[in-house]
């Protein structure tokens, strides 16, 4: 079966077109600045060359049209027409208390989604954008969803819960929800083919580190704690969101600046963190550059990335009573070494050892990185999450 896998953005469009049988990815590109001119980039399926045009796509709906063009344009498409793509599979960000799987797409499932926008006001709109553009475009292909928030739906009461008054939780739904979760599912199903034991033994956390990043721990396969919270802007120091601070802070801000809530909240997402801290960039690879220089505040902006990492990790052995591995996805935690490396430093005391010279040249590769005594193992992961959603695509619609 031909999967076209569909992550949209407030302006953004990403797609995949995936063979379920190999899990060869047969296109990809993306639709950037939709609503404000419109510009696609893509890989052509004939030859592999690189491409990109301007086009005007005033919503997603053209966006889409687009992207359908491209697949089924006879100089770059993956498929002669529509007719040979089988399923579409969407990624939706939050599904709240709802949804803890994939699920296909239906009049009621829509209206879910649109009931807990109020959760993720500036992704699940969006992404419904994209959905109802699918459905337009090709009505007859089933279509499903596949929820970031899903994976981490086993949490335990005592681990999502905050120390708020309990009718908040009751009347609102706030509590933590958790993101990235199908990088995390992904991943650790990777981590357990590298222990020996059945998985409802293994420990193991995950570090998805990237421009948005989050640790999460899987006791027996299931997701029991994670440091994202109601929205992803909680845990880590990240590239431009703050990541956790004292509540306070927001009134601090807004009484010492006279701003509202709401511009201090966009502050904590889009100016904190590495770019907040270092005053230069949200990209590590800029902040690296920055810290050989010997500009103070890169120095200062990695280590409390790194920091943050470190306490998350320590919390989660803690709470599972020991890890039996630790995974390093996404960008970051794919093809930087240094911030890997300062992160296992600080674990001695679980015996955590690591290779220096393999931890030095792995980029992106699936590797093991810890040393033969180490009592924990290390391995770097290479995330995928559109073959997650294709995968789980696959198997509703059969």
């Amino acid at each position: 079966m031909k999967i076209l896998v569909i992550n949209a953005g407030s302006t953004s469009l990403k797609y995949q077109l995936i063979d379920s049988d190999t899990e060869a990815v047969l296109a990809k590109g993306l639709c950037e600045r939709i609503g404000a001119g419109g510009h696609l980039k893509y890989d052509s399926s004939k030859t592999g060359e690189k491409k990109e045009k301007d086009i005007d796509m005033p919503d997603h709906g053209v966006a889409l049209k687009a992207v359908i063009d491209v697949l089924i344009s006879p100089e770059d498409g993956a498929v002669a027409s529509l007719d040979e793509i089988d399923a579409v599979g969407h990624r939706v960000v939050h599904g709240g208390e709802y949804f803890d799987k994939t699920v296909l797409v239906t009049d009621e499932v829509i209206a879910k989604i649109e009931e807990i926008s109020d959760l993720a006001p500036l992704h699940n709109p969006a992404n419904l954008l994209g959905i109802r553009a699918c459905q337009k475009l090709m009505p007859t292909t089933p279509q499903c969803v596949t929820f970031d928030t899903a994976f981490h739906q086993t949490m335990p009461e005592k681990a999502f819960l905050y120390g708020i008054p309990y009718s908040y939780y009751e009347n609102y739904k706030i509590r933590r929800y958790g993101f990235h979760g199908t990088s995390h599912s992904y991943v650790s199903k990777k981590a357990f083919t590298h222990l020996d034991k059945p998985v409802e033994d293994t420990k193991v956390i995950v570090c998805h580190l990237g421009g948005g990043a989050s640790i999460t721990a899987v006791k027996g396969g299931k997701s029991v704690d994670t440091s994202m919270g109601l929205t992803p802007l909680e845990g880590l120091v990240m590239g431009t969101r703050s990541g956790s601070i004292d509540p306070a802070v927001v009134q601090f801000i807004a009484d010492k600046e006279k701003l509202s809530v709401d511009e201090v909240l966009t502050i904590l997402n889009k100016k904190s963190g590495l770019l907040g801290l270092s005053g230069k960039s949200s990209d590590c690879r800029d902040i690296d550059a920055g810290r050989d220089a010997g500009d103070k505040r890169c120095e200062i902006a990695f280590q409390a990335f790194v920091y943050s990492a470190v306490k998350l990790i320590g919390a989660y052995a803690a709470a599972m009573n020991g890890v039996d591995l630790i995974a390093f996805t996404a960008g970051i935690g794919e093809n930087d070494s240094k911030i890997r490396e300062s992160i296992l430093d600080y674990f001695d005391y679980l015996g955590v050892k690591y290779d220096k010279a393999l931890n030095d040249s792995t980029h992106g590769d699936e590797v093991e990185i810890q040393t033969a005594d180490s009592k924990v193992k290390v391995v770097v992961i290479p995330t995928n999450e559109e073959l997650t959603i294709a995968r789980e695509t696959l198997d509703i619609v059969k």
